[in-house]
């Protein structure tokens, strides 16, 4: 990694850390595999946006910027391990893996398994309940991006290679059914029953964060309703207990 890239991030030694602190990148040390160097590096990596209402944070002392940054990597790791692993298998077929493997559901799973949920800073607005699942897989992202930062690829590499080792198995991952929609409108052709329609039921919430509620009808049965915070997620938990219920 080039010296100037990591001057970019300003470096604090473990001894100058608090207590409080130093038991954290302690504990993270355990989690990532290494003696960590720069610990100010990863301590921003567990840093929440709602922390920056504080005096002693800079706009940019979130882990925002290295979830960005960590996402790219990440991407790239998963393709090459998906590439080394499934030698005989297409490049939709690698597509269709890589994304269940980095989306946000996976990753959350990897904090918590971790115990990164513990070592996370947030701000009063987040600190009294249960972090989000969005929350947990931006700061897995953050802690590749200070890895990758620090050490380099090839320890980025390691280090998600056995967290997906160790916690996930990737051909449960393979078979896991993601589009619902996709799934109940080909179980209604092979049952040769007529094609499912959504409908929306209800709409509530201001215009920035609204929650939608839709129904699926096969006829004009219903067999199932959904929840979310777009037409879309709404759409997909619909057909899901559509399934449920045709299935069972």
């Amino acid at each position: 990694m080039p010296e100037w890239f990591r001057s970019l991030f300003s470096k604090k030694k473990k001894s100058d850390l608090s207590p409080e602190l130093k038991s954290r990148i302690e504990k993270l040390e355990g989690i990532v595999g290494f003696q960590i160097d720069d610990p100010s590096l990863f301590l921003k990596a567990l840093r929440h946006r709602s922390t920056l209402s504080q005096d002693q944070y800079e706009v940019y002392d979130s882990y925002e910027r290295l979830e960005f940054l960590g996402d790219a990597v990440l991407d790239l790791i998963a393709s090459e391990i998906l590439f080394n692993n499934y030698p005989e298998k297409d490049e939709g077929f690698l597509t269709k893996v890589r994304a269940k493997l980095v989306r946000g559901d996976t990753l959350s799973i990897f904090s918590q398994k971790l115990g990164i949920e513990e070592l996370m800073e947030l701000g009063e607005k987040n600190g009294g309940g249960n972090i989000s699942k969005n929350i947990l897989a931006d700061a897995f992202e953050s802690i590749i991006a200070a890895i990758y930062i620090t050490k380099g690829y090839q320890h980025s590499y390691q280090f998600v290679d056995k967290v997906i080792e160790e916690n996930l198995v990737v051909e449960d991952l393979i078979n896991t059914v993601d589009n619902y929609k996709s799934a109940l409108l080909e179980y209604a052709q092979a049952e040769k029953m007529t094609i499912p329609y959504y409908k929306l039921v209800n709409e509530t919430g201001p215009g920035h964060d609204r929650t939608f509620e839709v129904k699926v009808l096969i006829g004009d049965k219903e067999f199932g309703k959904g929840k979310g915070k777009s037409k879309k997620k709404a759409e997909q938990k619909a057909a899901k207990k559509a399934l449920k219920i045709l299935k069972s």
